[in-house]
């Protein structure tokens, strides 16, 4: 019995609940319907559908594209509003799906056994993202934390200091490495615990 066969004979809810969501910890970009760009932490996914952290909320029923670390693009509609995000549905073929289930599997396992992770260190969405940064010459600035690992931060912010300029993000010492879209990224001066990162950075 193939999975389209399946498909067309079950009711919206009881197909959403033949896939077991895993809680996963992946970055990623989405575009809404206006074209609005936001970046994402998906919290759970399954092969039928997620849940994402964002700080961009579209209605029920908007299109949503997303690219995700490791997946891939994945688009979907907004199915309800949730704390800070929203959950939608993946729309994709039988093959894809399946493919999906086994990258899914790999993400659950690789967190519980702690397989190499594709990038230096893991990046996360901080719980506060709102931190301080002091510039070179004493001044400071609020800016917003896209994202942080060990080793560094993606910053959103109207201004962009210099490239290769010192900074301090909340009392963590850093470089000013790249320019982004929407703000910079900082590379730490000193490799940061994971522990204790989220804590040095937005300290005030």
């Amino acid at each position: 019995m193939s999975f389209a066969q399946k498909k067309s004979s079950l009711p919206a809810a009881q197909e959403r609940r033949r896939f077991q969501r895993v809680k996963v910890r992946l970055l990623g970009r989405y575009m809404l319907p206006d074209r609005r760009e936001f970046p994402c932490q998906i919290i759970n996914m399954s092969p039928g559908g997620l849940a994402l952290l964002a700080p961009g909320i579209g209605n029920v029923g908007d299109r949503v594209i997303a690219y995700l670390d490791h997946i891939g693009r994945v688009e979907g509609k907004i199915t309800r509003i949730i704390d800070n995000g929203f959950a939608m549905t993946v729309v994709s073929t039988a093959r894809k799906r399946d493919k999906l289930a086994a990258q899914l599997t790999w993400l659950a396992n690789r967190d519980i056994l702690n397989l190499p992770e594709d990038r230096r260190h893991d990046r996360i969405v901080p719980r506060n993202p709102i931190a301080l940064l002091t510039l070179e010459d004493g001044s400071r600035m609020t800016c917003r934390i896209i994202d942080l690992s060990a080793s560094g931060a993606a910053i959103a912010a109207e201004n962009r200091p210099p490239l290769r300029s010192l900074v301090m993000l909340g009392k963590v010492q850093s470089r000013v490495v790249r320019n982004l879209e929407e703000g910079f990224a900082l590379e730490f001066i000193h490799e940061q615990s994971a522990d204790t990162i989220e804590e040095a950075v937005t300290n005030k």
